[in-house]
């Protein structure tokens, strides 16, 4: 199929496109358009640019939006979503007000269809007449990197100091005695916002690859987001082989099996399951395994992909 859409999450637009299909960009300034995105790894599809006249001339199959003002920035193009083209909307966050009864944007549009990205975003999002349908996320492979030769933790958010409560920055301070190594957007700021966490350092925003195989020398991965989807950084943390410390938030427990680490909402209870396994490289390690298991059989690409493509099938055909 031929699908528009708007390179907003990096990560997701990494496995998005790792279907077979003929994804379209706009030129960069063009209609909230940055250009294609700058895959980390090939796609077995089609990745190109068209121009609006292209657009009109030959419309796409199908619209993926990512973001409200992309509704208007299609319909300036003449495709008006819904109405001259089957359009899918993704819905990437909790609602941040009025839960449990958040109503969504896109309420009661039943010419459109959300697709949240898990079963605990459909849950408390109420899209009334709006079409909803649950993606698990999907991560390609990065392999079984895990050494946890460095008795640390890593912590993995972009803007933690902006994010605070939402992203758990603020419970970084619960583990102040032991090293933190913090990777992301801005998590250069982290040392001094905390400034009572002396072994907190910042370890870089550093490119998937090198994510992959810096993370992976922590001993554990500390996941303590209050409220948000499910992040990609966690599965990918699994993945690698990592024990995880995850506050049991949102979709946590659904992706996390006891065994891989740690999964609670008693910071006290992380605290402690950090420190024994901060000393017991054996324990970590055989929990990583778990870990990586369990991240596999949920969120591996090729079940993302096929579900993907039974969405934009069905969509692109008409409800």
């Amino acid at each position: 199929m031929r699908v528009l859409l708007w390179n907003i999450h990096g990560g997701y637009s990494d496995s998005l496109l790792s279907g077979r299909h003929d994804y379209l960009y706009l030129p960069a300034g063009t209609a909230l358009s940055g250009g294609p995105p700058r895959l980390h790894r090939p796609s077995p599809g089609t990745v190109r640019v068209v121009s609006p006249e292209e657009l009109r001339d030959d419309p796409p199959d199908v619209v993926v939006l990512q973001r409200l003002e992309e509704l208007g920035a299609a319909a300036a193009l003449g495709l008006r979503p819904g109405v001259d083209i089957p359009a899918l909307f993704v819905e990437h966050n909790t609602p941040h007000d009025a839960v449990p009864s958040s109503r969504h944007p896109l309420a009661d549009r039943p010419e459109l269809t959300v697709v949240h990205v898990t079963h605990f975003n459909s849950l408390v999002w109420d899209t009334g007449s709006t079409p909803a349908v649950v993606v698990e996320h999907g991560v390609a492979d990065p392999g079984p990197r895990y050494t946890g030769e460095l008795a640390h933790l890593g912590f993995v958010v972009n803007e933690p100091v902006r994010r605070w409560r939402t992203t758990g920055t603020d419970l970084l301070a619960c583990f102040a005695e032991h090293p933190v190594d913090a990777f992301g957007i801005d998590a250069d700021l982290l040392p001094a916002a905390l400034p009572q966490c002396p072994r907190l350092t910042y370890a870089g925003n550093l490119s998937p690859e090198e994510l992959y195989a810096d993370l992976a020398r922590r001993r554990a991965y500390l996941h303590l987001n209050r409220w948000t989807s499910l992040g990609l950084s966690l599965i990918q943390a699994m993945m690698l082989g990592m024990p995880v410390l995850v506050l049991d938030t949102t979709e946590a427990s659904r992706a996390v099996p006891a065994d891989a680490g740690a999964l609670s909402t008693d910071i006290e209870e992380l605290r402690r399951a950090a420190a024994r396994l901060l000393v017991d490289p054996d324990e970590a390690a055989a929990r990583g395994r778990v870990a990586r298991t369990a991240a596999l059989e949920r969120y591996g690409i090729d079940r993302f992909v096929a579900h993907w493509d039974r969405v934009l099938t069905e969509v692109g055909r008409g409800r």
